[in-house]
This record gives C-alpha cells, structure tokens and sequence, in this order.
C-alpha cells in the first residue's frame, strides 16, 4: 500500500515520516521532493506548473502509488485537477483542515508565503458551501526568509507570535495554511483553535490508499 508524497520542501519528509509511523504503521510513503514548482509558483502563479506538477505524479502512479498527497497548499488545487488524467485519487494535504473550518463564524488564515493566501481562502469558500464565514488572512512578514535560511525556531516563533496577535474576542478558528507551520500550533497561547493540514490530510490519503486497495 504505498502512497506518493510530492513536497515543496525536504523538511516535510521527516514530518510526514513520522505521523506514518504513529498514526498508519504498515503504510510505505514514496517521498517527491520539487523545491522549484513553489519557486516558479510564487513567481509565475500555480497554473504555470500544471504540466509539471502533473508529469511528476503520473510519474508516481507509474512507480505504483496507489493515491498522492500534495503537502503544498499553493500548488494543492493544480495537483487535485490531475486526478481524472491520472486513474487515482490525488489529494491535497490541506482539504481536510478546510473542511473541519468551514463553517465557523470566522475564520483566520495564517500564511508566510503569499501565493498560499487566495488558494486557501477560495478552498475555505468552497468547503463552506452556502454556510456564510468572515475570511480574513494574516501574512507572517520575515517568517518564510527564516525558513529558507534553516532557522525553523526562529520560523515556528514568528508564525506562533503572529497567531498570539490574533484579537480572539472575534472568535472562531485559526488555520495554518501551510503544512511546514504545524508544530508552530504548540507554541501559540491563543485560546482559538488552532488548525494545521499534516495529520488530517495524511489521514485521508490513507483512507484513499486503503479504499484502492481493497
């Protein structure tokens, strides 16, 4: 049962090792990592890598992946689109965060890269359906040069300290648009929740998994 990660990053292959391991023992994880799709994402816009993005999941399915999972949330959407082409589910990892935020009374998205902004909030609306939420959205200034300079201290502080800011008096949630702020929920000291994509998202690709598998 092997399910195919594509990640932005290198630093969410130890993250999603290790949900698999505490969560879907027995679950084999083939790990694509493309630092340059977010590159030339951020710079050209997510439809600009649709063919790439595509070439390397179908290359993943070849390989035998039974579902993929996108951890990237700027490029999550243009992943989803391929899976008519390619025969199995295609998830991205922050649609179940969404899903679990929809419908509350408001709703915060927290981001350290501007393209992940409008992706997140158009997958808020529509996971939201007729339910009428306030979306707004908090871009963490200095916190991504951190993390492409290694400083992940000092990126989780800065995403954590932006959440703390958050006036909680409006109530409703947080959501951490970005899978690389995860852990960043554990150093906030908001009483909103706080939400992140990692677990729930590795959760339902599973399901995806096992369901092709049966």
């Amino acid at each position: 049962m092997t399910l195919a990660l594509l990640h932005t990053s290198p630093v969410h292959v130890p993250v999603f090792d290790g949900l698999r391991d505490r969560h879907h023992p027995g679950l084999v994880l083939r790990h694509l990592v493309a630092e340059e799709l977010l590159d030339r994402a951020r710079a050209e816009g997510p439809e600009a890598v649709a063919g790439a993005v595509r070439d390397a999941l179908a290359e993943a399915v070849a390989d035998g992946a039974r579902a993929v999972l996108c951890t990237c949330s700027t490029i999550g959407g243009v992943a989803e689109r391929s899976a008519a082409d390619l025969g199995v589910p295609v998830l991205r990892v922050d649609r179940p965060m969404a899903a679990e935020a929809a419908g509350s009374e408001r709703i915060v998205v927290v981001a350290a890269v501007a393209s992940t902004l409008e992706p997140t909030v158009d997958l808020l609306r529509e996971e939201s359906g007729d339910t009428t939420s306030i979306v707004t959205t908090l871009l963490v200034d200095g916190a991504w040069e951190r993390f492409e300079a290694g400083d992940r201290n000092g990126y989780l502080d800065a995403v954590a300290a932006a959440v703390d800011r958050i006036d909680p008096t409006g109530g409703g949630v947080v959501v951490l648009a970005q899978a690389s702020m995860a852990d960043a929920a554990e150093r906030t000291t908001t009483p909103l929740p706080v939400l992140s994509s990692p677990r729930l998202g590795l959760a339902a690709a599973a399901d995806a998994v096992v369901r092709r598998h049966e």
